[in-house]
């Protein structure tokens, strides 16, 4: 398989996963896969399949900021980076959900996060955590 199918299978799995995180989020489904957390271990399983097959396999590193631009300069590796993304930022969009849900924070709120979180990673984290501190109701248990 092509790095350009595996970016486009990988890309339409992760948005089905945050339209779901967004829209449905106590549909039986979204709780079997996607809160339950399977979506960023498949994604963290070919990230891992990436890595031993291709690392090595060019030039850089990451002791530098040149080094690291150089690794992902080779289309595998750049692959790999964007899947280390979507596994990431998808498992903290699960996170908010589940902690939003304990807290009794309502989900009209979470859903800014969520599409931050989806494109801006850190930057959704930190507004629901900010959130979260002036939303939360529950013991978090």
């Amino acid at each position: 398989m092509k790095a350009e199918q595996i970016f486009s299978i990988v890309n339409l799995i992760a948005m089905i996963s945050w339209i779901l995180l967004a829209v449905a989020p106590r549909w039986v489904f979204t709780k079997k896969v996607v809160l339950s957390g399977a979506i960023p271990l498949l994604l963290s399983v070919a990230y891992l399949i990436l890595i031993f097959a291709f690392f090595g396999s060019s030039e850089g590193g990451f002791n530098s900021l040149a080094g690291v631009m150089k690794l992902f300069t080779y289309e595998w590796m750049v692959l790999a980076g964007w899947i280390h993304y979507l596994a990431f930022d998808l498992f903290v969009g699960v996170w908010e959900v589940k902690d939003a849900q304990a807290k009794n924070i309502s989900h009209w709120f979470v859903i800014p996060c969520l599409f931050l979180t989806f494109m801006l990673g850190p930057i959704g984290f930190l507004l629901y955590s900010i959130l979260r501190l002036f939303l939360a109701k529950g013991d978090g248990k």
